[in-house]
């Protein structure tokens, strides 16, 4: 299902570079991917709010944009100033990193800051592989 939504974008260079990252992203975290809506997820985990809200959302994940690459840093990109400042050409939301296209960003500082907010997202929750289930 992934591929599905991949391939329903229109832009060439977003849905080129979604397919590149697809597999990247499946190798980094060793999770399967997953279509959450309109976006790629990678793992899962619960979480509970003290207002005693709850619910279940990915570990990690992307979603290939209409104007940009959403990639989604759950632990929140403010723990990692020191790879962002190597990243190359971005923009910042609290969990959303922004991209243009892939070929903006060292695609070797990513994987960097992938996998240290999966690490820290294990150490924190207990994180699943709904892909493969």
């Amino acid at each position: 299902m992934p591929l599905e939504l991949i391939h329903s974008v229109e832009n060439e260079t977003r849905k080129n570079d979604a397919l590149a990252l697809l597999p990247l992203m499946e190798k980094w975290t060793g999770y399967a991917s997953y279509k959450m809506g309109s976006m790629i997820g990678f793992g899962q985990y619960h979480y509970q709010y003290d207002s005693g809200r709850e619910g279940d959302f990915f570990v990690t994940g992307f979603s290939p944009r209409k104007q940009n690459l959403a990639i989604y840093i759950m632990p929140g990109l403010a723990k990692y100033p020191e790879l962002l400042n190597k990243l190359g050409k971005h923009k910042l939301g609290k969990s959303c990193l922004y991209v243009n296209k892939l070929a903006d960003i060292d695609l070797s500082i990513l994987e960097r800051l992938v996998v240290a907010s999966v690490e820290d997202m294990q150490e924190k929750y207990t994180c699943i592989d709904i892909g493969r289930l």
